[in-house]
């Protein structure tokens, strides 16, 4: 495999395609050469009265600023790990965050609120602002490093959700990436004629692969707004898109708004889904859609490098197949990549907690306390074990997701988080269960379900978008569908699902939301929107 950095994937392409268009967003295009300009003055600014580079580098900037990407590739022509910042996020979060990476200087584009602003001068970071002003000619660039060829340096620093509401930070490192991005170059057909998608948060691991998979391929990257991802098949033709990469709320969220003419979108090659469960209803939607599509259902927590297992579906869509649980399954590893499934005792079976290594597996967290529980060691014979209470994960461990899978033939199905199961009654539920047979109401766009507790008891909230169904209708189907404990006790209608900045269901807004009901006795409570 491949071992360049990140900075190195994006600088061969430079080179060999200089005059390519390398960036589309708002109305900014970029070529290969202009980018790489604006980087190098962004890096020379950074190092202005600098003797070395920055260890860490915050960016505070949204997905839809050019001057976001030329940010990017500055902290990797220095050499620098990028910590992402969302511009949305509370500023004590992002302060606490950068306090935790050692972040030296922050690069904050002149749109977005500063989140350090407010502290005392001695406890912030060097600050940068941001703009797309082009320097207009080539950066003076005597004062910059060496380009860094060293695939074992730390290229990223992402922080994922935490215990206790405390965000873990993942690092990782050119080595991790760089063998990700030369197989899907080439899974993916990405060449230099091809225009990608952007629509993942720069604080989402997805980010990173859409970005380097296009240049490492000298291809365009097109972002779009957030208004622009509300008619996803109007960008794509609009923009002669080959690939889209998003997660499968942004297909639903565009049907529930009457957003996915069917036949439109002639380009599309491949279409790749990833961070949520896609059903093979909406795989069917957008084939429809794209009729030049492959679809791809792409599985991987944060910790290994954005996705580690494939699912394709091609050919005619009448042939097509899901899992039992109607939704596609997560496929089979990448290359490199080893699967691991285990039951509670650490024994190996065919449904239980998946255990993963590779390379694309992270070296450990940002805290090392954080590693503790989260890796075992298992060698082919008996159960796997959890490895000692603060020692450094070695590359033979196997890092424990908190997902339940299991086994059909060749390929491995999703079941949920191993923590979103919940009893009801004394009866075990898996929640990914309950929300696979909502889905299969053929008036339902999109479900989700949550637990809550009430008087001491959990409840199950159903929670559903579409054309329109009575919570009696459908609580007449599911009793068709479900064991009776397995019903929700609630079932309610939203004219949107409440998304995070990732574009994922927000669960915790949705539990927030009835807990708070039920707790003041509210039973009409204003509706949630779609949240970006």
């Amino acid at each position: 495999m491949l071992k360049r950095t990140l900075y190195q994937w994006f600088e061969e392409s430079a080179r060999r395609f200089p005059e390519a268009t390398a960036l589309t967003v708002g109305g900014t295009t970029l070529s290969y050469a202009r980018l790489r300009r604006r980087a190098l003055a962004v890096a020379a600014d950074v190092m202005a009265g600098r003797d070395r580079p920055p260890t860490r580098i915050a960016l505070v900037a949204p997905r839809t600023a050019a001057c976001a990407y030329a940010g990017i590739l500055a902290a990797q022509r220095l050499g620098a790990t990028v910590v992402p910042l969302n511009p949305d996020h509370p500023s004590h979060r992002n302060i606490d965050i950068a306090q935790r990476a050692g972040v030296e200087v922050a690069l904050v584009d002149r749109e977005v609120r500063d989140p350090f602003q407010d502290l005392p001068r001695r406890f912030r970071p060097s600050t940068l602002v941001l703009d797309d002003t082009d320097p207009g000619e080539d950066p003076d660039v005597d004062g910059l490093p060496p380009v860094v060829a060293d695939a074992d340096a730390e290229a990223y620093l992402l922080f994922t959700s935490g215990t206790a509401g405390v965000p873990k930070g993942v690092p990782f490192r050119h080595r991790h990436i760089s063998p990700y991005l030369a197989h899907n170059l080439d899974r993916f057909e990405i060449g230099p004629d091809c225009r990608v998608s952007q629509t993942f948060g720069l604080t989402f691991d997805a980010s990173v692969g859409a970005t380097f998979m296009t240049w490492g391929a000298g291809a365009t990257l097109v972002v779009p707004s957030r208004e622009e991802l509300f008619q996803p098949v109007d960008f794509i033709v609009h923009h002669q898109l080959t690939h889209w990469f998003s997660v499968p709320s942004a297909v639903r969220v565009a049907q529930h708004l009457g957003n996915l003419p069917t036949g439109a979108a002639t380009s599309l090659r491949h279409s790749l889904f990833g961070a949520e469960p896609v059903t093979l209803k909406h795989a069917r939607l957008w084939r429809a859609v794209a009729p030049n599509t492959d679809i791809y259902n792409l599985y991987g927590p944060t910790e290994a490098v954005v996705n580690c297992t494939e699912f394709r579906l091609t050919g005619d869509p009448a042939g097509w197949t899901a899992a039992d649980n109607d939704t596609l399954p997560i496929g089979v590893m990448y290359p490199g990549m080893e699967a691991l499934v285990i039951d509670p005792d650490g024994n190996p079976v065919d449904d239980g907690e998946l255990c993963l290594r590779g390379w694309q597996r992270f070296d450990g967290y940002l805290d090392p306390r954080e590693n503790d529980g989260r890796f075992v060691t298992y060698e082919g014979t008996g159960p796997a074990l959890p490895c000692p209470p603060g020692r450094v994960p070695s590359p033979d461990d196997w890092y424990r997701t908190g997902d339940r899978v299991t086994r059909e033939g060749v390929d491995l199905v999703h079941r949920g988080r191993l923590d979103h199961q919940v009893k009801v009654m004394g009866h075990r539920i898996e929640i990914g269960e309950v929300e696979a047979a909502i889905h299969r109401h053929p008036a339902v766009t999109d479900a989700a379900v949550v637990a809550i507790r009430v008087d001491d008891d959990t409840r199950l909230v159903g929670v559903h978008t579409g054309p329109g169904v009575t919570a009696a209708e459908l609580d007449r189907w599911l009793r068709h569908e479900l064991p009776i404990h397995m019903v929700p006790t609630r079932l309610e209608h939203l004219p949107a699902m409440p998304l995070n900045d990732n574009g994922k269901i927000d669960r915790r807004a949705l539990t927030d939301r009835f807990t708070a009901r039920d707790a003041v006795g509210v039973t009409d409570a204003p509706p949630l929107g779609a949240q970006r």
